[in-house]
């Protein structure tokens, strides 16, 4: 019942945040789960370094993260708060994640909300879902989902895609035209494609100690290889991402071939750090370390069905494993927009075995006509020369949002 009556609550809020008067100067910035992380977190630390003509807030529902981006000397406000309250209600920009909500549904009317998303790649997402467990939210739609879920029904006025390709999957996904998706790319990939001077001012300024301690370790290489793990989403992962590792086998090999292995689970995995505490060439990371500075440290992601892939490719030099154990299962139940065997690159194993086989015969680059080939389809030309942040606040600075929005 309170979670009827809160929902309830919600509605009620939502028509009379049109009556406020938005400022085209001020912008909001949230993420999922009240986080400071991925293409808002960027584009964030973008505006305020860059466009002082703005005021950038992020808001949030996490009283950690607004400690957080305070201790940065950055401007952020509990979103129940009266100044949180104020700002989601008259910034005219909103930039989020994944939807509304990760500011405040709410408080989302006459915003242009802007959705950043966080993967290019080939699952079907969002209204593209035909089966799983979400279809039934996005097919059916009923007045339930609706009442529980509103985010996921407010369309999005903006959509970053990419290219092309991306934005046939995008517009159907998120239900508006292909004009509405802004082909620039992600603020995130920038810490990836910049200079190691500008990435180590970046993580001295912005990154936690944890971070920092790592990368510093990493820098030494002390290791001759060093593997990230970084598969996608299951729902059968919640508490467990590497059931289909035998994790003393692979701590071994790696003790033999001198190399580390990071594991980086996902955001929704609950997984303790203490689960690998008796390992000595496997380290873990916390779900909610930002593993974009880390990535060009390291020389081989391991990965499947993971958006993270593409990200991989604009690092140059690199090696991919794709490790698909459960390839039939996780198609039949996820469903992919695209094929897939066309759209990936990588040394494929379909058992462990053949993970430990790929890992120890050290051969682990890539075709460099396959990998510059989607490096165009997912990113476009020039994709590691430009810059993402800028061009999409050129673009809300000349006006060009407003007018089609409009």
């Amino acid at each position: 019942m309170a979670k009827f009556l809160l929902y309830a609550l919600l509605h009620l809020i939502h028509p009379l945040s049109y009556l406020f008067p938005r400022s085209e100067r001020r912008w909001a910035f949230g993420s999922f789960r009240g986080a400071f992380n991925d293409n808002a977190k960027y584009l964030f630390l973008y505006c305020n370094n860059h466009y002082s003509q703005a005021t950038s807030v992020w808001l949030s529902s996490s009283r950690a993260t607004i400690r957080l981006v305070r201790s940065l000397g950055l401007k952020a406000y509990f979103i129940a708060s009266p100044k949180g309250a104020w700002y989601a209600l008259t910034s005219k920009y909103w930039f989020v994640n994944s939807y509304s909500s990760d500011i405040l549904y709410a408080f989302s009317g006459g915003a242009i909300v802007v959705n950043l998303w966080h993967g290019v790649g080939l699952k079907r997402i969002e209204f593209n879902i035909t089966s799983g467990t979400l279809a039934d939210r996005y097919q059916r739609r009923t007045l339930g989902h609706r009442f529980y879920h509103p985010e996921v029904f407010r369309r999005p006025d903006y959509m970053l895609s990419s290219t092309p390709f991306q934005t046939a999957m995008f517009a159907p996904a998120f239900r508006i035209p292909p004009s509405r998706c802004l082909e620039l790319g992600y603020p995130r990939n920038e810490i990836l494609t910049c200079t190691e001077a500008d990435r180590l001012r970046h993580v001295a300024a912005y990154e936690p100690a944890s971070t920092q301690a790592l990368i510093a370790s990493l820098r030494t290489r002390p290791y001759s290889t060093v593997f990230i793990y970084m598969p996608t989403w299951r729902d059968s992962q919640r508490n467990l991402f590497t059931q289909s590792f035998d994790m003393h086998r692979l701590d071994a090999l790696l003790q033999k071939r001198n190399a580390l292995l990071l594991l980086k689970p996902h955001a929704n995995v609950s997984t303790s750090p203490a689960d690998y505490r008796h390992l000595h060439n496997i380290r873990f990371l916390d779900s909610n370390t930002d593993v974009y500075p880390l990535l060009p440290l390291t020389d081989v992601l391991i990965t499947d069905y993971s958006s993270i892939l593409y990200d991989y490719l604009l690092l140059p030099d690199k090696g991919i494993i794709l490790y698909l154990y459960d390839y039939a299962e996780y198609v039949d139940l996820r469903g992919l927009f695209y094929p897939f065997d066309e759209n990936v690159v990588g040394h494929r194993a379909y058992t462990f075995d053949q993970l430990c086989s790929c890992i120890e015969s050290g051969d682990y680059a890539l075709p460099a006509a396959e990998r510059d080939h989607l490096l165009v389809k997912f990113w476009g030309e020039n994709a590691q020369q430009h810059s993402p942040s800028h061009d999409l606040i050129s673009l809300l600075l000349g006006g060009q949002l407003t007018r089609l929005h409009s």
